[in-house]
């Protein structure tokens, strides 16, 4: 195996993952099939190696040459997938539905609590962002589930082939003002009737707020019955009803009213939130164009199968993942990378679903299994990031448990203590403490954070950014320390031959030639690079016998019976001397990599090799630079060769790390630094387990996007700091929410024990806070990230 120091240049991974080619196919492949009804994933453990990819260029056997490279796992290892979406070991089966109705993410803690009554229930979880109901069980209990959930008062609808197919169109602002605007009118005339008759006006006025209250009431009792008696809807009608008791209809109406409408901005604001990802969903058409022995025909993008041939229309979206087979063509990648400019792919490359052809038809290859393209595949990241939920939301959360049965209990004794043992009037105190039970509700205080997470999730994804959940979001935001893979992550990870030093008597074709020989057939970038060399000479390579790898040295074998090795020059066994010596330190002193080539233990020559750094690589540092956060470059590479990359980019770097150098490395600086880790997603997961947050760059793969807590499918370096940027601004809108949530019951509060303020006032504090905080929220669609500056 070489150990070519370069260890960046020699990660496998990056290469495969940056192409997006055959090596993701073949992962998405062997990727376990996700059925509509049971979601169960297969775990497979990722395969790490000893040695870095740059510098440990280790070639397999023969017989896996051209798969397995020292660091690089084979391209079609299966990688293990996400520990949060395989159901619990005591159930059997995995089911899902749509759900519709839902106004925000304590509808969904309603509907769990719900479904989690049903004895077969194993374990219940609605995923907010993409309206999904996931449920573990032993046996089928759809129609529990079903009468459950409708019982609750939501809608439950099948999980279609296509997952653009259970979209329901979003209701406009207006179909949703209806009953408020409704129940204003009704409002407007009881005030008429008051004014000419008090005691009719009286009477209009608790008409108005019955029916009003109707739903609301209604709704309440669904809700008591499945388990949830200390919903907002409890407390509403409660209130009113007291309010109704006390002869104060019209604040009883005033209540209904500004309830309604607040939920009627709140199921507004929440429905833009999940537009980002209902967008995502869209992308994907529901019939696709079939060509079969020479015939065309439309069928539903559910029946088509790996190996199926499709035809793509001039402006037609991409089904499925597939592979171009007909010439070249541009394709639009915007809405999964965000990038703008079409993107021009040729024979052989993949493209993932979504992906717009842009001047001309196209066919393509059908690669990816029913349920496992692109798209359903960051759709699925989604659902599972809601499971990873921020600490500080898993603490409002179990807050909110307990905070409404201690608030109710508060007002019962409002309502109750200063008549009985102070003689003050009963109606002045209930109606008090009718104010404290709606002040107290916590439905602003549990989705202040939610609603901030969900939006900025959607804004990191349509950025070309996946960020597994709330918990890495936050971490996100408290970093001050990159750590940076160099090969595929700053550099490009497609190094090309620079210099060729050829031993007396060898020309430099017979050094291409013999090094080649042991790595032909390698998709490394490193291996690659040889042998484009030799094929830009026109030079025919014969494959070397026995080849294999050397761990932590090279990669050697055979060729005409004589022993051939390839190896980093600080790898070998016996030093070179001086005159090689000072060879490789000038290579080396010009930023190259250098690996040396032996023919019976005789040195025959140095291949020098170069990667180029990213186009956005100096950008990218400036950008963190402006957020006060430190680079340093973690690199297998010789530390000539990582000093000039560190230089172009003025960060610091340490070089000639193996693997389990860069885990030390990682935690020293994670001692006094929050430090996030950035590489190929396989080589450097070690580090970036150790690290406070890793981040993998890659092209949507199933390798880069499993392997870390985020993932950047654009592939810019740009996104670090975009993304880090959105998450302190999420952590401050969060703090925005709670401090409004908490402020305005703080105020009110007071204000209405002391009598200041009334009912009216107290669903303000509600209703009023809560669409408040989502709007605060949905400000993150368009928050305003770093820019470049030119």
């Amino acid at each position: 195996m070489h150990t070519h120091t370069h260890k960046d240049t020699h990660a496998h991974t990056s290469s495969c993952c940056s192409s997006n080619s055959s090596c993701s196919s073949s992962i998405a492949n062997n990727s376990k099939k996700v059925s509509n009804d049971s979601h169960t994933h297969e775990h497979n453990n990722v395969k790490e190696y000893p040695d870095d990819d740059e510098e440990s260029h280790q070639h397999s056997s023969h017989q896996h040459t051209s798969h397995d490279h020292q660091h690089g796992t084979s391209c079609g290892l299966n990688t293990q997938t996400i520990n949060d979406v395989e159901p619990t070991l005591e159930a059997k089966q995995r089911f899902s539905w749509i759900i519709r109705g839902m106004d925000c993410p304590s509808c969904a803690n309603k509907i769990e609590t719900a479904v989690r009554q049903i004895n077969e229930v194993k374990q219940a979880k609605v995923l907010f962002a993409t309206e999904k109901l996931v449920v573990d069980a032993n046996t089928d209990i759809s129609t529990a589930v079903r009468s459950t959930v409708e019982a609750a008062g939501y809608e439950l609808l099948e999980v279609g082939n296509n997952s653009a197919a259970s979209l329901a169109p979003q209701q406009s602002l207006l179909s949703e003002a209806k009953p408020v605007i409704i129940l204003a009118i009704l409002m407007a005339i009881s005030w008429g009737i008051e004014s000419f008759n008090p005691q009719i006006g009286n009477i209009a006025f608790i008409l108005t707020t019955l029916f009003g209250l109707y739903p609301i009431a209604r709704k309440s009792l669904r809700l008591i019955r499945t388990g949830s008696p200390f919903a907002i809807e409890t407390l509403m009608t409660v209130a009113a009803v007291g309010a109704i008791f006390i002869q104060a209809t019209e604040e009883a109406a005033m209540v209904i009213l500004l309830f309604m409408l607040g939920e009627m901005l709140e199921s507004y604001s929440a429905g833009r939130a999940r537009r980002g990802v209902s967008a995502l969903m869209a992308l994907v058409p529901e019939d696709a164009v079939l060509i079969k022995d020479g015939e065309k025909s439309t069928i539903p993008v559910a029946q088509l199968r790996p190996g199926d041939i499709i035809e793509i229309a001039p402006g037609g979206r991409l089904p499925t993942d597939a592979v171009l087979v007909s010439g070249f063509a541009s394709f639009d990648e915007s809405a999964l990378t965000g990038e703008s400019v079409p993107v021009e792919r040729n024979v052989g490359e993949k493209v993932a679903a979504g992906c717009l052809s842009v001047d001309r038809a196209v066919q393509m290859e059908v690669v990816s299994e029913q349920g496992q393209n692109a798209i359903d595949r960051i759709l699925q990241l989604i659902e599972e990031a809601e499971e990873r939920r921020a600490p500080i939301e898993r603490f409002i959360d179990r807050f909110s448990r307990i905070y409404t049965p201690i608030i109710m209990l508060i007002s019962a004794l409002v309502i109750v203590i200063p008549p009985i043992f102070f003689g003050a009037l009963w109606e002045t105190w209930i109606y008090r403490g009718l104010t404290l039970l709606l002040i107290g509700c916590p439905c602003a205080l549990v989705i202040s954070t939610p609603a901030a997470i969900t939006s900025a999730l959607a804004t990191a994804t349509r950025r070309g950014a996946l960020i597994k959940g709330g918990a890495a979001l936050e971490q996100l935001g408290t970093i001050t320390t990159i750590a940076l893979d160099k090969t595929g992550t700053l550099t490009e990870g497609k190094p090309h031959v620079t210099n060729l030093v050829p031993a007396e008597g060898m020309t430099e074709g017979e050094l291409v030639q013999i090094t080649a020989s042991v790595e032909v057939g390698s998709h490394h970038p490193l291996a690659k690079a040889v042998v484009n060399k030799a094929e830009e000479s026109s030079l025919t390579v014969l494959e070397a016998q026995e080849r294999k790898a050397l761990a932590g040295k090279g990669v050697e074998g055979f060729l005409n019976n004589k022993h051939i090795l390839v190896s980093a020059p600080n790898r070998l066994d016996i030093p070179l001397n001086s005159e090689w010596q000072g060879k490789v330190e000038a290579l080396e002193a010009e930023g190259k990599t250098v690996v040396v080539t032996l023919e019976d233990s005789r040195v025959i020559g140095l291949t020098a090799l170069q990667d180029t750094l990213r186009n956005d690589a100096t950008d990218a540092m400036h950008m963190l630079k402006a957020l006060n956060v430190n680079a340093v470059m973690l690199t297998g590479d010789n530390p000539r060769a990582a000093s000039a990359i560190a230089n172009q980019l003025g960060m610091e770097y340490r070089a000639g790390l193996l693997p389990e150098d860069k885990v030390t490395a990682v935690m020293e600086l994670n001692r006094n630094h929050s430090t996030m880790m950035v590489g190929d997603g396989i080589n450097d997961a070690p580090a970036m387990k150790a690290s406070s947050i890793g981040v993998a760059m890659g092209s949507g793969t199933d390798v880069a996007l499993e392997t870390a807590d985020a993932a950047l499918t654009h592939n810019r370096l740009t996104g670090l700091a975009e993304i880090i940027a959105l998450s302190r601004a999420t952590r401050k809108i969060i703090r925005e929410n709670i401090a409004i949530a908490l402020g305005l019951k703080g105020v009110f509060l007071v204000t209405s024990l002391l009598g200041i303020t009334g009912l009216w006032v107290a669903v303000l504090a509600d209703s009023g806070a809560t669409a408040l905080v989502t709007a605060n929220a949905v400000r993150l669609l368009r928050v305003k990230l770093p820019q470049v500056k030119k």
